[in-house]
């Protein structure tokens, strides 16, 4: 019997499956072998809910956190409570003006700048308050951090209480971010670990951390004392392809809407790129760009029906239209568009980009079940 679609209201629904999170999290521990595993849940927990996703894991074991903005961090403390202490940095680090409002929601910064080392430091002389932060360095990714040489300068600096640059800062953390991580063979990645070996004999005493999803599998000389996974705690893989190790966290269905009969010559869809050239039944399902659904994917991308792989013809705002094949099928019934047999690896390849985006991409329009909510 077809799976009736959400509400009897025709749209999608989102699955966000707690379970395989709390999965996933264990894989990543195991794969870590010792290092702790700090789960990134910026942009909502990769769209899937940060408080829930927060909650789940800190009942897993997980008590530090990274976020990208200030109000991230704001309202996942103000989700976790105070019934579950934990760490939580802000990637951001401490931007002009925000130092109040980090302190008050205990919220730890990431410093990236010279600048943001200067603003953190004067705002703990202000309160006469040691103020913990995590330093940020740059090995080669040429996007956020200080530069190694000014690494290097603060290290010094520190000689000198006249001069020490991180008067009044608990520096509990140094971290830097690898770019090609996700390619094992790639010659960058033993570059950063170098560079990043030399920041740290500056810095003796604190804590370390290089790596994200595809860096826990590079190795234990990459791991240090904290990794910072994201992607795959959500069920992408750490190479950008299916791993079987992790399991799909979200998935996204959809009903059928209609059933249609195309002839040879048929058009389907806007303009005319995708041209019917043998008799096909194909079925239109309620779900479109507007849930999250890459549009350039129906170019190789598939949804699952009937236990098989149905080829995508085109991907509008609201709808879908896809090859039904020999499948059986009815109006009201409910398509796979990701999840653990249409594989989110695979959508965001057809669809030119990352599972990072596909994730993140979901919109609340769908119907959203949380499976293992704490």
């Amino acid at each position: 019997m077809a799976e009736p679609a959400p509400n009897g209201g025709g749209g999608a629904r989102l699955t966000v499956d707690l379970d395989a999170l709390a999965h996933n999290y264990a894989v990543l521990g195991r794969e870590a072998a010792g290092a702790e595993v700090a789960p990134m849940l910026k942009s909502d927990g990769y769209g899937l809910g940060a408080a829930q996703v927060g909650k789940r894991l800190w009942a897993e074991g997980a008590r530090t956190f990274f976020v990208a903005r200030l109000a991230e961090g704001e309202a996942l403390r103000a989700a976790l409570g105070p019934q579950r202490p934990c760490q939580i940095n802000v990637l951001d680090g401490m931007t002009p003006g925000s130092a109040p409002r980090l302190a008050a929601a205990d919220l730890t910064p990431v410093l990236t700048s010279l600048a943001q080392i200067a603003e953190a430091s004067a705002f703990a002389a202000r309160t006469a308050t040691p103020l913990p932060a995590i330093l940020h360095v740059d090995t080669g990714m040429n996007r956020q951090g200080l530069t190694p040489e000014e690494a290097r300068a603060v290290a010094q600096s520190s000689n000198s209480t006249a001069t020490d640059r991180l008067r009044g800062l608990e520096i509990g953390l140094v971290m830097s971010h690898m770019g090609s991580a996700s390619e094992p063979k790639n010659s960058r990645n033993a570059r950063q670990l170098e560079g990043f070996l030399e920041v740290l004999t500056l810095f003796p005493q604190a804590r370390a951390s290089l790596s994200a999803s595809a860096g826990v599998f590079l190795g234990p000389d990459y791991r240090f004392d904290l990794v910072r996974p994201g992607v795959s705690l959500y069920g992408g893989g750490p190479g950008g392809t299916p791993d079987p190790r992790l399991k799909a966290v979200a998935t996204l269905t959809a009903p059928i809407l209609d059933l249609r009969h195309l002839k040879p010559g048929d058009v389907v869809g806007y303009g005319e790129s995708v041209r019917i050239v043998r008799a096909t039944r194909a079925a239109v399902a309620g779900v479109g760009y507007s849930d999250g659904v890459i549009r350039a994917a129906r170019a190789g991308g598939y949804v699952w029906l009937g236990g098989g792989r149905r080829p995508l013809l085109a991907v509008n705002m609201d709808i879908l239209i896809f090859d039904l094949g020999d499948a059986p099928a009815e109006v009201a019934e409910m398509v796979e568009i990701i999840g653990p047999n249409a594989l989110i690896d695979d959508l965001a390849t057809a669809g030119g980009t990352v599972a990072y985006e596909i994730l993140v991409r979901l919109s609340r329009r769908a119907e959203r079940v949380y499976v293992g909510e704490v």
